[in-house]
């Protein structure tokens, strides 16, 4: 792929974005509000997925671990 075919892929992608979230009617402030938005909300999803599902899985694991009569302790 060369480097005109990604710039315009990326562009296509970012006008299904607009079309999608319907963007491309809000004024400019209005979008770079909603982007701030959208963009807080998915940072703060992925920072509570990579702090808490470990633990979650932790949990399961030593939950059917002893379920299942595998005694073997991970260490904290």
């Amino acid at each position: 792929m060369d480097l005109k075919s990604v710039k315009e892929y990326f562009a296509w992608l970012y006008y299904q974005y607009q079309i999608i979230s319907c963007c491309a009617v809000l004024e400019p402030w209005e979008q770079s509000m909603f982007n701030t938005i959208l963009l807080t909300i998915v940072a703060m999803v992925v920072y509570t997925a990579y702090v808490f599902i470990p633990i979650h899985i932790r949990l399961a694991w030593e939950f059917f671990s002893k379920i299942c009569g595998y005694h073997s302790s991970i260490s904290n």
